[in-house]
């Protein structure tokens, strides 16, 4: 069996390779057939370069900005006079918005409130099956734009992403997560039940908004939160309908 020393014999011996192969590729960058020696100015220009040609993602508050103008407040009112409300999320330049089924479903009457203040009454464009809903609002101001949705078969657990909505009567609330949990992402399609699990803070209210990528991409659809409590707080688990099924019943699909 080897002794420490001998390890250490191996390990020395390694580390000359390396230095010395690193030292051969400096030697012919520097002293090329042109005999042309890169200088610390060169250095700062290839640095610089480097750093210009980066391509970086947006930061939170600049997603932020780019979201607001599509998050819409969806309250729901049933004959018994009770009124539930939520978040939905505008998805296209006809103004048709995404909400949650649980939210709407056996209302009597939906209103919205955009984000510039506009309220206007909405029509149930879809049925009871499908896994989110798709709204029409009688009335959509040209303030409200639509989100640019992203390509939720492309997320992975570990991607940075952001929840934006309206939690226990908060507007346009954002908080930040990763992806914690995938369910059947690979075999997705609209009869599945495979979501997107993350640990963004929501509750009640967050239902129908978006769940972001770093880029400000809609990749979800906030579906629900556990609860253990009962109280209406967010517990760190969170679900999202992936965008790809969730506007699968919109008529004009999503904004590019």
């Amino acid at each position: 069996m080897p002794t420490d020393a001998s390890r250490r014999r191996w390990l020395y011996a390694a580390l000359g390779l390396v230095v010395g192969a690193v030292v051969a590729v400096l030697a012919v960058i520097a002293w090329g057939d042109d005999d042309s020696a890169v200088t610390p100015d060169d250095v700062d220009a290839a640095v610089a370069e480097a750093l210009a040609n980066q391509s970086t993602a947006p930061d939170a508050s600049s997603i932020y900005e780019q979201i607001a103008p599509s998050i819409v407040e969806v309250t729901a009112t049933r004959s018994s006079g009770d009124t539930i409300s939520a978040t939905g999320v505008v998805i296209n330049d006809d103004g048709e918005i995404v909400a949650s089924n649980d939210v709407v479903q056996g209302a009597d009457q939906i209103d919205v409130r955009f984000h510039d203040g506009t309220t206007s009454s909405a029509t149930l464009l879809s049925d009871e099956a499908s896994p989110v809903a798709i709204l029409a609002a009688d009335d959509h101001p040209a303030t409200a734009t639509a989100a640019v949705l992203g390509n939720s078969r492309t997320v992975q657990v570990g991607d940075p992403i952001y929840a934006v909505g309206n939690p226990v009567g908060l507007p346009t609330s954002m908080t930040a997560g990763i992806i914690s949990a995938l369910s059947d992402m690979s075999e997705a399609d609209e009869a599945s039940e495979g979501l997107i699990h993350f640990d963004a803070a929501v509750s009640e209210g967050s239902q129908g908004g978006p769940l972001l990528n770093a880029d400000g991409h809609v990749i979800g659809i906030v579906d629900a939160s556990v609860d253990p409590t009962g109280e209406g707080f967010s517990s760190g688990i969170g679900f999202a309908v992936p965008v790809d099924i969730a506007v699968a019943s919109s008529a004009d699909g999503p904004s590019q």
